[in-house]
């Protein structure tokens, strides 16, 4: 390690000294957290100026019970739609109801002034469907019918537990699994092309100043290529650690700060408004929130950053030595965009697998795609929370930290012949000419 030890030493060094680095290692963990609390904030604001509505209702139904309430105000008229368009211009629209409204639930139009937003389509349509199914049970002629619904109305709040090959039994949440699933997964996809890509660039710069051919007179080729990427590595993993530490202190102070009683009280407005967002983390209610309470042991979590930071580093190596060696073939980054699409397909490939390896995580295109070493930094991370066999996790490191040393040698070839050609862009064929060189 002692020339290799240096050149580690030496990228750390210059990129831990950036200011970009500094300021990207602080403000991320700012932004994680302003991401967290803004729609706690957002929920606490006031609502919008009240849109006024003018009701035409020419089945007599249900204007008269439909209540106003913080977005919509809605005022019955008799006159026609033509007449009132002409008098009331000040208002955001108009809402007709047919007469014939609890047969035909179609016949009812929305005209308003503005592009009505999804949230109040979705509003008008549940208060309309609301009335609409109350005068329809009306004709059951059932005594207090509303409040029978509402005593017999339950809520099942499943617990779940797992039991493991002693045959004891662990408390698990499925929500919490699939959030590590998707944020791990996830992230370990954004951190391999983004620190992989990092090493790319170093050595296209390097090449391009010519700083490689004076180097390489004093080190090899492939010593100064591991150097880069371990020392990259190093970085990454500081940089990591340190948005883990500051995320945690100033969750654990700010959110709470913020929140308040926001939990308790506007949970089913906020997973309302972050759906969309979330996508398959979406649903999360305060059961879920109590729950994660429950199931987040020490030891649990413990094993989710132990595997993280395991195949952050073996999907990182393998990725920084493809990255490398495309780097020391090109002159530019332009030039590397058609080599660069073999080695990312993988990767965006494992990461639309992720969502079905999540609804079936002990499936066999699951195991097969956490075997695959391109595609298990992200899969195996995918299916780590919700318990993987001994025997795979060690098979599929060994899969993986084997490759990396396979593709290590490999872009090692590359990168002695790479970095002495200038003016030219290889294809495929002509890198499997420089592999099998011998020197």
């Amino acid at each position: 390690m002692g020339k290799t030890g240096v050149i580690i030493g030496r990228e750390f060094n210059e990129r831990v000294r950036k200011r970009s680095f500094v300021l990207t290692t602080i403000l991320t963990p700012l932004l994680l957290v302003g991401l967290m609390v803004a729609p706690i904030l957002v929920s606490r604001l006031g609502p919008d100026q009240k849109k006024e509505i003018i009701v035409v209702d020419r089945s007599g139904v249900v204007a008269p019970r439909l209540e106003s309430g913080e977005r919509l105000s809605f005022r019955p008229e008799t006159e026609s739609l033509e007449t009132l368009k002409e008098k009331r211009k000040d208002v955001y629209g108009f809402l007709v109801i047919g007469s014939d409204v609890l047969t035909n639930s179609r016949n009812v139009q929305l005209y308003s002034y503005e592009a009505p937003t999804l949230e109040v389509e979705k509003e008008l349509s549940s208060r309309i469907a609301r009335v609409v199914e109350a005068e329809k049970l009306k004709a059951y002629r059932i005594d207090s019918l509303p409040q029978i619904l509402q005593q017999v109305k339950t809520e099942v709040t499943l617990q779940t537990f797992r039991i493991d090959e002693q045959g004891g039994e662990q408390e698990r949440s499925g929500v919490l699994s699939t959030i590590l699933a998707y944020l791990s997964g996830f992230l370990i996809y954004v951190f391999v092309f983004l620190y992989g890509a990092m090493v790319m660039q170093g050595v296209i710069e390097e090449k391009s100043s010519r700083v490689l051919e004076i180097m390489v007179s004093s080190v090899r080729p492939y010593e100064l290529m591991m150097g880069k990427i371990l020392g990259i590595a190093s970085v990454a993993l500081t940089q990591f650690l340190i948005w883990v530490v500051l995320i945690f202190l100033l969750g654990g102070v700010v959110v709470p700060l913020v929140a308040g009683d926001a939990l308790a009280e506007g949970t089913s407005a906020l997973s309302g408004g972050m759906a969309g967002a979330m996508g398959p983390l979406s649903g999360i209610d305060a059961d879920s929130l109590e729950a994660f309470r429950r199931v987040t042991d020490p030891a649990f979590l413990g094993r989710i950053f132990v595997g993280f930071v395991v195949y952050f580093i073996g999907g990182y190596l393998l990725y920084a030595a493809m990255f490398a060696a495309i780097g020391s073939a090109v002159d530019n980054v332009t030039d590397s965009q058609q080599l660069q699409t073999p080695v990312t397909i993988p990767m965006v490939l494992a990461l639309v697998v992720m969502l079905a390896v999540m609804n079936d995580p002990d499936g066999g295109l699951a195991f097969w795609f956490s075997m695959i070493p391109l595609t298990s930094p992200v899969i195996m991370m995918a299916r780590l929370p919700y318990g993987v066999p001994f025997w795979e996790l060690v098979l599929s490191v060994t899969l993986l930290y084997a490759s990396f040393a396979g593709m290590v040698w490999v872009a090692g070839k590359i990168y002695r012949v790479g970095i002495f050609m200038y003016g030219k862009k290889p294809g495929l064929k002509e890198l499997m000419k420089w592999i099998r060189y011998k020197y």
